[in-house]
Order: structure tokens, then C-alpha cells, then sequence
């Protein structure tokens, strides 16, 4: 708490002091007192509900929920919201097109499974071959199962992958529309919860790892509104580790807030890990991930990831 307060006195004398854009800029910030953060509709996507503990006073965190990675993407570009948290593979995408994304902080790792009925007889990756498998296009999942099929000898022509978005694969399981899916929590604790699903494999085996969910936001704030993202990476910091040390306050929220019952956030939460930190780790696996999208021609051209992924914040935070 004392870092965001102070980072906020900062905010507020570098608006009375400047006469720069950067200033100009700050200074109608610290006027709105809203920092606006779209988020998936996800359980990994938690981390925001928790802000308004670590905000200082006066500033009003607005979540923006979202239902699908792109979604989140386009929101943070066009300045809808001023940051975004989503999965690496949209805001991959985004860069690697021009577009001004840039990652400023890790969010989630883990959160994905490979999930299939409870009584069928998809035990393995190999098992998927010529089932009907729910996958959302462009999310982090597609790529990992990509991967992860190439490691079997696979391809994605040896499955029948099946549009489904994130929210919808556990009931389109249990309906028998889907022979599996590659999900996003809390869909597989939905499908134990309810005895209708068995998890096949949670695919964190490949160069890429847990990677999963990064906090974005636009090269317009990196170039005139600093003192916004040092604000919102202190208090996005705070309410990490929060979360992942109050267990129970965790799934409280996690319940009011995604509309699940207890027993299938239970058996969701021990999936996801909410971070915050960029490494040495987080930036090979980022790159490797790149290199992945590049070579199944999901973008054209890797993105420039000297400015893609800027950790200087989280870095600032760490030396405190």
C-alpha cells in the first residue's frame, strides 16, 4: 500500500510541476481517478477484482470483463481500457501485426487443461485422432495443443477442431457436442465438478511451459504516462500475491464474480498460479511461443520483443 500511495503523491506532483504531454496527460488522469482493466472471463483472469484493496485513495479501478483474447486485445489498442489482461497468443498477434501491445507484466501461468467425458476413452494426446475437439482460435490454448500434437506426430488435420469459445466448452462436453476441448479455467473444474469430464492432460510438457495470461497496455502510456503503469504494476503486484496467499478470499471471489459454485472453483483453483514477474524464464518461453506461431503461420513475422515486452516496471518494483 505504501508503494502505490507514494507512486501516487509522485503522479500528482510531476502534474503540477511539468509542462510536457506526459504531464498534460497524468494530470487528466489524476482528474478521472479511473484506471479502466478489461479481463477475461476466466478464473486466471481473477487478479483485477482484487485492486481496489491496493489502490490508493481516490483512484476507482473499473474491470472491463471480456469473452474472448482478441477482444481484450483490441480493447487495449483502441484505448477502451488502459490495460488488458489476456492470453500471450492475442497480444503475440497483435505486435507481430504493428499494432501497439505491449506487455508489461505476467499474469497467469497454468489455468489450461485438455479435458474429455468422464467415460470415454480419450486418456492420452494421441487418443484426440479424428474426435471432435473444442478449441478457441488464437487463444494460448491453440498454440500449446498445436504443439503438443506435433510432439505426438500430430497434426490439427487429425482432429476435428471445433470453434468453442472459453466459456461454452464444459456444457457443450456435457451435451456430447464436443468429444473434448482444450480449456481455460474454470471449464475444466466445471466438467470434474460435475462428474461429466476426466482431464487428459494439463499441457504445460512443452518449451513454452505454464505460460499463459500477460497484463498489456498501449505504447502511448509507455511513451506519456508512466507514472500510470508504475501506479497500476504496484497495485497489480500486491493484489497477486494477495490472491495467491488468501485462498479462500480467492475463491469467494472467483464465485461471485464467474457465477460457478464452490466445488468447481476448488477444483479449478489448484490449476492457476497468478504472477506478476518477467523473467529470464518468461522471456524464452515468450520468444520460443513466438517462433511456434511464426512457423504454424499465425502471424507473418515475429514481433520486435525490444519493445513487445518491456519488464522495466516489474523490475523497478523488485529493486524496491
Amino acid at each position: 500500500m505504501f508503494a502505490t500511495r507514494r507512486i501516487f503523491l509522485g503522479l500528482t506532483a510531476a502534474a503540477l510541476t511539468l509542462g510536457t504531454f506526459a504531464t498534460l496527460s497524468t494530470q487528466a488522469f489524476a482528474q478521472d481517478k479511473t484506471i479502466k482493466i478489461g479481463t477475461l472471463k476466466l478464473i486466471h483472469g481473477i487478479t483485477p477484482y482484487f485492486y481496489e484493496k491496493f489502490a490508493p485513495e481516490g483512484i476507482t479501478i473499473e474491470v472491463i470483463p471480456f469473452e474472448s483474447p482478441t477482444d481484450g486485445k483490441n480493447a487495449v489498442v483502441t484505448g477502451t481500457v488502459d490495460f488488458g489482461i489476456y492470453g500471450l497468443a492475442a497480444a503475440t498477434l497483435g505486435a507481430a501485426a504493428g499494432e501497439p501491445v505491449v506487455v508489461v507484466g505476467a499474469a497467469c501461468n497454468r489455468g489450461m487443461a485438455v479435458v474429455s467425458g468422464v467415460d470415454s476413452d480419450i486418456n492420452t494426446i494421441k487418443d484426440l485422432a479424428g474426435k471432435k475437439v473444442g478449441i478457441w482460435p488464437g487463444s494460448t490454448q491453440e498454440v500449446v495443443i498445436l504443439d503438443r500434437l506435433a510432439a505426438e506426430g500430430m497434426t490439427i488435420k487429425d482432429i476435428q477442431p471445433i470453434r468453442v469459445s472459453f466459456s461454452d466448452m464444459a456444457s457443450a462436453l456435457e451435451r456430447g457436442d464436443l468429444d473434448a476441448y482444450v480449456g481455460a479455467e474454470p471449464g475444466p473444474g466445471i466438467s470434474l465438478a460435475k462428474g461429466v469430464g476426466k482431464i487428459v492432460e494439463y499441457p504445460y510438457t512443452t518449451p513454452t511451459g505454464s505460460l499463459n495470461m500477460v497484463l498489456t497496455t498501449r505504447q502511448e502510456n509507455i511513451d506519456s504516462n508512466k507514472e500510470l503503469i508504475e501506479m497500476l504494476l504496484s497495485i497489480h503486484s500486491e493484489a497477486t500475491e494477495y490472491a495467491m496467499s488468501n485462498r479462500e478470499d480467492f475463491v469467494k471471489v472467483a464465485m461471485e464474480k464467474l457465477g460457478q459454485t464452490k466445488p468447481s472453483i476448488e477444483k479449478a483453483a489448484p490449476n492457476v498460479e497468478l504472477t506478476w514477474k518477467i523473467d529470464d524464464k518468461f522471456i524464452e518461453q515468450a520468444n520460443y511461443y513466438g517462433t511456434q506461431m511464426l512457423d504454424k503461420k499465425q502471424i507473418r513475422q515475429l514481433p520486435d520483443y525490444a519493445t513487445f515486452i518491456d519488464p522495466s516496471f516489474v523490475n523497478a518494483i523488485e529493486a524496491e
